[in-house]
């Protein structure tokens, strides 16, 4: 008699199967899998555990466990990862967006109000930055840069998904280089850009390593900051008087940054701020008025 294979069933097996291969979040990776290959919400599959698979369903399962065996991320396998509550196609041509990087929009949300302000996100990728704000600040005019070609229409189809691309202006821009600072024309300037440094890459996990994009990962050097400290000097003289900086960074880098920053031309404050696990995470510049 042929064995019939339940929800819970598969789920199960997956689970067990993706521990014995290292996997962080064995279950989690088998249900988000699973609920992706028969088109249903994860929360769907709890409300259907006695269901059982039919062998076309079984099989395109089993094409994404392999996928995921072989340390391809979740997210790419489905195309979708959630940032600020909204949920963005991701793929090899973006980095994955990290909770972490919320804090910054956080940040920026916080230093100024409704009212209607220029703002540059700088190395967009998918987009979750820039369109975090513009989803959150109708009145804020957003400009999306990033050196990726293939990136920037990923956070294009974000944005119209998202119904703020008529406020979202994507350039291609390797960091800021694109803009001009006569006159200044940015109140905020919010970036992600690459800090892996040479000495951390090889210690990365094979997800990262192997299939996120490299040349928005490493920032240069051996403690990767040489990409961070070129965007503070290039990018800061483009905001206007009163005017901040909000930029992401890496395990260790505050102090130099910081000492960067504070060599900078009418800085006004230098602050490092932590993300929700009490890390230094954001570097936050402010112009003199």
């Amino acid at each position: 008699m042929e064995e019939t294979w339940t929800i819970l069933k598969v789920v199960q097996w997956t689970t067990e199967y993706f521990r014995g291969k290292g996997l962080e979040q064995p279950r989690a990776d088998a249900e988000v899998l699973l609920a992706h290959a028969l088109g249903l919400r994860r929360m769907d599959l709890y409300l259907r555990f006695d269901q059982p698979l039919h062998p076309d369903e079984l099989a395109r399962y089993r094409e994404l466990i392999k996928r995921r065996a072989a340390r391809e991320p979740t997210q790419y396998i489905t195309g979708r990862q959630e940032f600020w509550s909204l949920e963005l196609e991701v793929n090899p041509a973006v980095l994955i967006p990290r909770p972490e990087t919320e804090r910054l929009v956080e940040l920026a949300l916080e230093a100024f109000g409704q009212e209607p302000i220029r703002v540059l996100d700088v190395g967009t990728g998918s987009g979750a930055i820039a369109i975090a704000l513009a989803t959150e600040r109708p009145r804020w005019a957003v400009t999306a840069c990033d050196i990726s070609w293939d990136a920037l229409q990923t956070a294009r189809r974000n944005a119209e998904r998202h119904c703020v691309a008529d406020r979202i202006a994507f350039v291609l821009s390797d960091l800021s280089s694109a803009f001009r600072p006569a006159p200044p024309p940015f109140h905020l300037i919010c970036a992600n850009p690459p800090y892996v440094g040479d000495a951390e890459w090889d210690s990365l996990a094979p997800e990262v390593m192997g299939h996120e994009p490299e040349r928005a990962l490493r920032g240069g050097g051996p403690d990767g900051t040489l990409v961070p400290r070129k965007l503070l000097r290039d990018a800061f003289p483009l905001l206007r008087p009163g005017g901040m900086l909000l930029m992401e960074f890496g395990r260790g880098q505050e102090t130099v940054l910081a000492e960067e920053a504070c060599r900078l031309s009418r800085v006004h404050e230098v602050d490092v701020i932590p993300d929700y696990s009490h890390i230094p995470r954001v570097l936050r510049v402010e112009k003199s008025a």
